[in-house]
């Protein structure tokens, strides 16, 4: 067992009332994560989505959460004002299940960084641009175990292995460190 310390945990309070569907968050954060910043606009790169069902004026924003490397088992229906959703519309996590909060180009899972950046934004820029307050930035102190966490790279690395293999994961990085001390 580790020892308790306090973390800050930063969220994004939602609130499904207030929003119209704009897609201003989606648009913005896929703008904050294109290469360079704001150089494009994709919202498949968007750690954000609004789950839609405009005929009924419905919107749901939901925002990316961890990485899971198996499917879930929940398959609880929601319905909301007579339409039926599966739970995976509403679920934050990327999962091998579906292809959403999903890097259109590798295919490694997205999550919210809380636009992290330097200089460091008072709040995530999808808070910011929300005209209408259905979303609203939070942060709050909680006592947690201390645990050993991957980084980044090591993430990156695990998804890419359970999706194509170690061994092919060991001979292109092989086939690319001979060719970055060959060339």
């Amino acid at each position: 067992m580790g020892e308790k310390k306090t973390k800050k945990v930063k969220t994004i309070k939602v609130d499904v009332d207030k929003c119209n569907g704009c897609r201003a968050c989606e648009m913005i954060c896929s703008a904050f994560h294109s290469m360079p910043k704001y150089s494009g606009n994709n919202p498949a790169r968007s750690r954000i989505r609004v789950i839609r069902e405009p005929l009924k004026d419905i919107y749901v924003p939901v925002y990316a959460g961890e990485n899971a490397k198996a499917e879930c088992m929940g398959r609880d229906k929601y319905v909301i004002d007579g339409k039926e959703y599966d739970e995976c519309a509403f679920c934050r996590a990327s999962c091998p299940s579906r292809d959403i909060f999903k890097e259109p180009d590798s295919g490694l899972p997205l999550k919210c960084d809380m636009c992290e950046s330097d200089p460091t934004l008072e709040k995530p820029l999808c808070v910011q641009w929300c005209m209408v307050d259905a979303l609203t930035y939070e942060e709050r102190e909680e006592e947690v175990e201390e645990e050993l966490k991957l980084d980044d790279v090591e993430t990156g690395l695990d998804s890419l292995i359970a999706r194509h293999g170690l061994q092919k994961v060991m001979d292109t990085m092989s086939r690319m460190s001979k060719k970055g001390t060959d060339g």
